[in-house]
């Protein structure tokens, strides 16, 4: 019975370094190229997981090993049993995050792959408000803001992908501060939440927007 310890992003990551990988293989020549990019692949697992066990670890870091893409398609496959699923949520925990949301559309998460989720954001067209909600230390932190489409390309501050984007801005009002000052955070987010999942590989920067808002 496998204990699930990769989360979304993680895998993504992971995924990263075998893409990478295959197109070393494909493209270089030089022996020591490929060397310095199978070392980096571990060196890259090794800071996802400094504290795991050495039997996991050596099943993750033999992708370094890989040549042929059965290989990487299969190991791959092997770490789905290890995926941790996003926390469930009810419409009643949805409601108790965004109070002041009327007839709040929240999704529902029983029909997502909550494998493939480092946070849930959903759009409501008919306010032009976005709804992003992310699990840190045991709990749900939840961020409402407008959701501006911007009709061009760049770069996401979620996932650093490129990609269509949105503006993203959020109103509120610091910890101590007078009832009729607020602040305004902006970033340029992916138009669509659900590829934006797919390639987060790093949660550091949703965390960092999510603690100047919240605090």
């Amino acid at each position: 019975m496998h204990t699930p310890f990769i989360e979304n992003n993680q895998f993504n990551a992971i995924k990263n370094q075998t893409e990478i990988l295959q197109q070393a293989l494909r493209t270089a020549s030089d022996r020591n190229v490929l060397k310095a990019v199978r070392y980096s692949a571990t060196l890259k697992i090794d800071e996802l997981f400094p504290d795991l066990e050495e039997d996991r670890k050596r099943h993750l870091v033999s992708m370094a090993d890989m040549n042929s893409a059965e290989e990487f398609h299969n190991y791959l496959d092997s770490l789905e049993p290890w995926r941790a699923e996003f926390p469930p949520l009810t419409n009643k925990q949805f409601q108790k995050l965004f109070p002041k949301a009327k007839k709040l559309n929240a999704p529902d998460v029983e029909t997502m792959d909550r494998r493939r989720l480092t946070y849930i954001g959903w759009t409501d067209i008919a306010t032009n408000k976005m709804f992003l909600v992310f699990p840190r230390d045991g709990q749900f932190l939840g961020i409402e803001g407008r959701f501006t489409p911007t009709n061009k390309k760049g770069y996401c501050v979620i996932c650093n992908s490129y990609d269509d984007l949105a503006l993203f801005t959020v109103k509120t009002r610091p910890a101590n501060s007078p009832p009729d000052y607020y602040k305004v955070y902006g970033h340029y987010v992916c138009l669509d939440g659900h590829a934006c999942n797919t390639r987060i590989t790093d949660t550091a920067a949703l965390e960092k927007f999510i603690q100047s808002i919240k605090g």
